[in-house]
């Protein structure tokens, strides 16, 4: 069966324009379209839907075109395929070679990969490594569509352009048609570019070259802008993630064809094409909840030890504080977590922290600031949840040297009436004091006393059979003989304030 497949597709790249729209026609299949679309859809039909109907079809095709005198024609040497001739081919409209690919040394799937999904202007192999890409938290990789490639400039100018031509199976289209949407026109299964330096020494981060412009198909993509610089002096950043090229593209058997224009100063750069499958913060939140769950045992055993081997730092020995409130928004934590890498017990909110990276991913760890990345770094400690659902009326707790831990409450500040003067309402003695008042209610509430040597006199405490005012002998001379003695101040019940 593999053989008749091979022998199938080598007869179809062998194929004429009419031979072509012949057989998509006999399979009810579109006929329009440049001849690489054609060769395209027939490949494609051939490698997925071959049946015996299909492949007498096609023998019949290649038999009334080669067999007009009932010999075999003669061969031809056949030289491989260079992927500069065959895209300055698809640049120019042009007609492949008609001369019948056939023997078993042709890889055809090697063949086809470089008929498709190619870069222009291909360098050529060598040995050295390829360039890698980092892992995306929220891109799940389903399909490499075009490795790293190398882009070359093919002049002096600064200015340069590579095209790449490529297209997608019927079930990657599939996918895309039934994946969900993210957003009004943004589906989860995408083609997405990625471009990096081309540094094989460690997966590369994503890095856009100067000048850089996508074009798909007929129309030219949006690549991020720059963030605006708050800071004088300093540059603005440009976000450098992947570009989806899923809406600009065909769904269809049609071919793709994407051209990078980039600025040619130095640097070299490497784009990569994949079918991914875009997460949002809350599936990752909920992968994080289920393989990112640190045991409570081994929480207390991480606290013990940074109380055992740092006993000279400004942290006590007997304990350290740990705040139930996320440095990122300030608010108490509902999920808590903290990078494996970073040496501090303090956590901040997962939620929060994979919304924000979701937006603008820079993975940078709140307390410390350096790297937690979400693979394989990021993890929720049990027992900090642990202490959340327990401990609902402290802001801050403490870990102690033996891995146990007690809540931290602020003293709430007694509620007091400022101090005011107080109005004792009583009578004054002879020497100018103040009696207390009478506090059990009665007729009398007492006399004033009588005045000094200036002559003023008080009225009695009771007039006419009722109770009098109480008077306050204002009239003392302040320069009158013998020292005034101090006044008591009887803070006792029954007083009124004046305020």
């Amino acid at each position: 069966m593999a053989a008749e497949l091979v022998e199938a597709k080598n007869m179809v790249m062998s194929f004429r324009v009419s031979d072509l729209q012949m057989l998509l026609g006999f399979v009810g299949r579109s006929k329009s379209g440049l001849k690489h679309e054609l060769v395209t859809r027939a490949l494609q039909l051939v490698q997925f839907d071959c049946s015996p109907e299909l492949f007498k079809k096609i023998k019949e095709l290649y038999e009334t075109r080669y067999a007009k005198k009932h010999a075999e024609p003669v061969p031809q040497p056949h030289r491989p395929l260079d992927p500069l001739t065959m895209h300055s081919a698809y640049d120019r409209a042009g007609t492949l070679p008609r001369t019948p690919l056939s023997g078993p040394n042709i890889d055809y799937p090697v063949l086809y990969g470089k008929y498709l999904n190619g870069l222009g202007r291909l360098p050529t192999k060598n040995l050295k490594p390829e360039v890698r890409l980092v892992k995306l938290p929220f891109f799940n990789m389903l399909d490499e569509l075009l490795k790293p490639t190398e882009l070359v400039p093919q002049n002096s100018e600064k200015l340069q352009e590579s095209p790449c031509i490529f297209a997608l199976t019927p079930r990657q289209v599939e996918l895309i048609r039934n994946s969900r949407e993210l957003q009004p026109g943004v589906r989860a299964v995408q083609v997405v570019l990625r471009i990096c330096y081309s540094d094989t020494s460690c997966p590369q981060e994503d890095q856009y070259p100067p000048n850089i412009a996508v074009k798909v198909n007929h129309s030219y993509c949006s690549v991020p802008g720059y963030y605006p610089s708050n800071k004088p002096g300093v540059e603005p950043k440009r976000p450098c993630r992947p570009i989806n090229l899923t809406h600009l593209m065909y769904l269809s058997s049609a071919t793709n064809r994407i051209t990078v224009t980039w600025g040619n100063y130095g640097k070299s750069y490497s784009v990569a094409l994949y079918l991914v499958r875009q997460l949002t913060s809350s599936e990752l939140l909920q992968r994080l909840k289920t393989i990112g769950v640190k045991h409570p045992e081994l929480c207390k055993a991480l606290v013990k030890e940074k109380l055992r081997l740092d006993p000279d730092s400004e942290i006590a020995t007997t304990g350290v504080r740990v705040s139930l409130i996320c440095p990122l928004v300030k608010m108490r934590l509902s999920v808590p977590c903290r990078a494996e890498t970073c040496a501090h017990l303090q956590c901040f909110d997962a939620v929060f922290y994979l919304q924000m990276n979701e937006k603008k991913p820079t993975w940078m760890c709140p307390v410390c600031d350096k790297p937690a990345p979400y693979a394989s770094t990021l993890l929720v400690p049990r027992l900090l949840s642990k202490i959340l659902s327990e401990c609902e009326d402290a802001d801050e707790i403490e870990f102690l040297a033996d891995g146990s831990w007690c809540p931290i409450r602020a003293e709430k500040e007694r509620s007091c009436s400022p101090q005011c003067p107080i109005l004792v309402l009583g009578t004054s003695d002879t020497n100018g004091l103040l009696s207390a008042p009478n506090i059990n209610g009665g007729g009398g509430v007492g006399s004033a006393a009588s005045g000094s040597s200036s002559g003023g006199s008080a009225a009695s405490g009771v007039e006419n059979g009722k109770p009098g005012a109480d008077v306050v002998d204002l009239t003392l001379d302040s320069s009158s003989s013998g020292p005034r003695p101090k006044r008591r101040c009887p803070f006792q019940k029954g007083l009124v304030s004046a305020c």
